[in-house]
């Protein structure tokens, strides 16, 4: 058993942890709520771009004039996988999450006979997929900043869309995290190219009467997939990074409370072991000196 010294300086050292990680608790719980407003901004906005360009697609689909980011290349054989993570740790299971249905997914594609490619965005990513597919990775992109901005998703997606034209990938899949709550977030697979796009249920709900509008589109409706396809990863991107902003900040808030309580009970015990431990050194004090006295 540890003496009375030892369990003294671990009981400060659990309680000067416990500081650190009721201050991380507080931090989180503070950036939490502005990423989680942006996050929550950026949905109606995908959303939105994504019922276009289902308005739009949908007389190209199946045409041999329709832009190749939305019917692919014809093939399947590379697939581009985007592992997006966070620069930083001490955050629960968040990157883990991710990365796990990302290696369950290459694991598979290579089991197929699939070329795979793997691009980090986020340095824990990087960190846990290299250990098994080192040589499957083709580059890390760390976004060191406080607050993600479009222009960082931009970066990624002209990267994205320049490997597509220069033919170095069939299929490309987003692995991220959608915030639900401080105690939920959804590890996600979004398939960007060729791009998967399926409409709002709510706005092509049959009307309870009067025909169905018909539009009419200028210029033609390649024209405007050949700007906006482009985009809509771009913009996939950005809001899968805000996603993952506030999926990361609320597992961090939920993992530092864990952790400070779990302190908080290491050291009842440890103060407990430590006055029962004194308790009897004094005891036995007791006893030697009573005895002392009466051998005299």
């Amino acid at each position: 058993m540890a003496n009375l010294k030892e369990l003294k300086d671990r009981i400060a050292s659990v309680t000067a942890t416990q500081k650190i990680t009721k201050a991380m608790q507080m931090v989180a719980a503070a950036k939490l709520r502005r990423a989680q407003e942006t996050a929550l901004a950026a949905r109606p906005y995908s959303q939105r771009m994504n019922q276009v360009l289902a308005n739009v697609a949908g007389v190209l689909v199946g045409n041999d004039g329709a832009p190749k980011l939305l019917t692919g290349t014809g093939k399947q054989d590379t697939h581009l996988l985007i592992v997006a993570t966070s620069e930083r740790g001490l955050c629960g299971g968040f990157n883990s999450s991710i990365v796990k249905i990302a290696r369950e997914n290459a694991v598979s594609l290579m089991a197929q006979g699939k070329t795979v490619k793997i691009l980090c965005v986020g340095k824990k990513g990087h960190d846990a997929m290299k250990r098994q597919f080192s040589a499957q990775i083709i580059e890390l992109i760390e976004i060191r900043v406080k607050n993600v901005g479009f222009h960082n998703a931009q970066g990624v997606g002209d990267k994205i869309l320049d490997m597509f034209e220069a033919g170095e990938f069939d299929v490309c899949t987003l692995y991220y995290a959608e915030f639900k709550s401080v105690i939920e977030q959804i590890p996600t697979a979004l398939q960007l190219i060729p791009a998967q796009i399926v409409a709002d249920e709510d706005a092509h709900a049959p009307a309870s009467s009067g025909p169905s509008a018909c539009y009419e589109y200028e210029p033609d409706e390649s024209e405007i997939l050949e700007v906006l396809l482009p985009r809509n990863v771009n913009v996939q991107i950005f809001r899968a990074l805000l996603e993952n902003a506030a999926s990361e900040q609320g597992a961090r808030m939920s993992a530092m409370d864990n952790a400070t309580r779990n302190a908080g009970d290491m050291i009842d015990k440890l103060t407990l072991t430590y006055n029962r431990s004194r308790q009897a050194k004094i005891t036995t004090e007791l006893i030697e000196i009573i005895s002392g006295a009466e051998a005299l």
